[in-house]
């Protein structure tokens, strides 16, 4: 999937969060965004996802303009192509883990119980999924979320400070596994991050400010 945005600005009010902001992101590509907090990091990539709405510019996701759908049109467009993995995990408590790494199958109606205990295989969680979100460490919880992220095959996947809260070690783990299940299906990757570490593995490092976006130095 070819993610194309052009001249993208968000404002809150008359103050703006971003401006001019022009990236192509290429089928299978990894590419990185850094830059100071508050600059709109997070909601660039809701913008992306169609999560968040934008006072001008354009975002293209394989030639269709997100601007252009109605909410359950931007909700099924996700739903099919956009997995999206949220720093606070943002796991369904009352949901055991297999439910939760099975939520965007079901709602697209097409339950796989072998895709789901697949997923929690390759990220390191076989026998877990009867365990309910309490019980899990916060790198285990991180993987349940990159497992539901990726169980239904999105072209595209959005990574919001993935290894944000956990310790150097369980980063490069769950580093691990987010690329290694990308490259497996072929998906774009575009990641939000802090992270030196996590931000040198990627294809490109593109660097956000008020101003616009632009190579990393």
């Amino acid at each position: 999937m070819s993610l194309v945005i052009t001249d993208l600005a968000k404002r809150y009010g008359a103050v703006p969060v971003f401006e001019q902001v022009s990236l192509t992101v290429a089928a299978g590509e990894f590419v990185a965004i850094v830059g100071e907090s508050g600059v709109g990091k997070s909601t660039l990539l809701n913008c992306m996802a169609g999560l968040d709405r934008w006072d001008s510019g354009t975002v293209q996701l394989d030639g269709v303009d997100l601007g252009t759908l109605d909410d359950d049109a931007l909700a099924r467009l996700r739903r099919e192509k956009v997995g999206f993995v949220f720093q606070a995990f943002h796991v369904l408590p009352h949901l055991d883990v297999a439910q939760n790494v099975a939520l965007p199958l079901m709602l697209l109606h097409r339950p796989d119980e072998a895709r789901v205990q697949a997923m929690l295989d390759a990220v390191g969680l076989r026998g877990l999924g009867p365990r309910l979100p309490q019980q899990l460490s916060g790198g285990q919880l991180q993987r349940v979320a990159i497992a539901r992220a990726l169980v239904h095959r999105p072209s595209l996947l959005l990574a919001d400070e993935p290894t944000g809260n956990l310790d150097p070690t369980t980063a490069a783990r769950v580093m691990d596994v987010l690329l290694a299940q990308t490259r497996e299906h072929g998906a774009s990757l575009v990641l939000v991050t802090h992270s030196e570490a996590a931000a040198a593995r990627a294809d490109r490092v593109l660097h956000l400010s008020s101003a616009g976006i632009r190579p990393s130095a």
